[in-house]
C-alpha cells in the first residue's frame, strides 16, 4: 500500500529553458500535481511541462519543514538572477498546521470569492487591467524576460505547435462549432462598434490606409500555387476545401 508523500520537484519545459522548483504534500499517493505558479502560469499553458521528483520526505511536520529548507536551497542560487527561473519567491516555509488552518490550498475557492465580491484583481475595470497588462508586457520586453526572451522565429514555431495541439485535442477555439464561432465574432464586432474600439476607433483616412496596405499584400496557396490578396485567397481556398492556413505571404 502506498501512502501520501512530501517531495521536492523540478518542472522543465520541452520547448524552452524555463524551469521551476517546488515542494508538494500529496493528499493521495501519486496524485497529479504540476506546481502552483501565479504570475508565470502562462508558461504552463503555453509550453509542455515535465516534472522530475527530486527527493521524498516523511509525511510529517518535520518532513514538511525539511523539504521546504531543501526547496529554499534549490531556488536561492537562481532567484532573481537567472531569467529562466520562474519561481516568484524564495523561502518563507509555513508549517503544515498553519497551512491547514489558513486554507492556502483553497486558492480556487478564494478566487471565486474574490470574483463574486469584486475584490483584488476583479475590482479593476477593463481599462485598468489593460494598463497593467501593457506595463507588464513592456517591462518584460525591456528586460528580455518571458516571451521577449525568445526569438521571433522560435515564438512562431512554438505558437504553431500550440495551435496544432489545441486543434488535435479540440480545445479552445477548436472546441467551438462554426455556428458558435460565428456568433462570437458577431458579438465581438458589436462590442467594438458600441465601444468604438479596434477598427471602429480609426478615422476614415486610417481605414483607407490599412485597406491600401492589405491590398498590396500578395499571398500564395501552398497547395495550388494560386497567388492573390488575403481576402480573395480565403474565398478561393474555402471553395475548394483547402485549409486556409496553408498559405504564405510573398509580398
Amino acid at each position: 500500500m502506498y501512502f501520501p508523500r512530501i517531495y521536492t520537484y523540478k518542472i522543465t519545459f520541452e520547448e524552452t529553458p524555463y524551469y521551476y522548483y517546488g515542494v508538494h504534500k500529496e493528499k493521495i499517493y501519486g496524485e497529479e500535481y504540476w506546481g502552483s505558479p501565479y504570475t508565470n502560469k502562462w508558461c504552463w499553458d503555453f509550453y509542455t511541462p515535465k516534472k522530475q521528483i527530486l527527493e521524498v520526505f516523511d509525511c510529517t511536520s518535520e518532513g514538511w519543514l525539511e523539504a521546504n529548507l531543501i526547496e529554499d536551497r534549490l531556488i536561492r542560487p537562481f532567484y532573481n538572477t537567472d531569467k529562466w527561473c520562474l519561481n516568484e519567491n524564495c523561502g518563507g516555509a509555513i508549517s503544515l498546521e498553519i497551512l491547514r488552518e489558513t486554507g492556502i490550498r483553497n486558492g480556487k475557492k478564494q478566487g471565486r470569492i474574490n470574483h463574486e465580491n469584486r475584490i483584488g484583481f476583479f475590482a479593476l475595470s477593463k481599462e485598468e487591467k489593460s494598463v497593467i497588462g501593457k506595463k507588464s508586457g513592456t517591462k518584460n520586453y525591456q528586460e528580455g524576460i518571458g516571451l521577449a526572451a525568445i526569438p521571433k522565429e522560435r515564438r512562431r514555431e512554438i505558437s504553431k505547435k500550440a495551435v496544432e495541439k489545441n486543434k488535435l485535442n479540440k480545445v479552445g477555439i477548436f472546441s467551438l462549432t462554426k455556428e458558435q464561432m460565428s456568433e462570437n465574432g458577431r458579438k465581438n464586432g458589436l462590442n467594438h462598434k458600441q465601444n468604438k474600439t479596434g477598427f471602429f476607433k480609426m478615422s476614415l483616412e486610417e481605414k483607407r490606409e490599412i485597406c491600401k496596405k492589405t491590398n498590396k499584400q500578395k499571398w500564395k496557396c501552398l497547395e495550388t500555387g494560386y497567388i492573390t490578396t488575403s481576402g480573395p485567397l480565403t474565398i478561393y481556398q474555402k471553395s475548394r476545401g483547402i485549409d486556409t492556413s496553408k498559405r504564405i505571404r510573398i509580398l
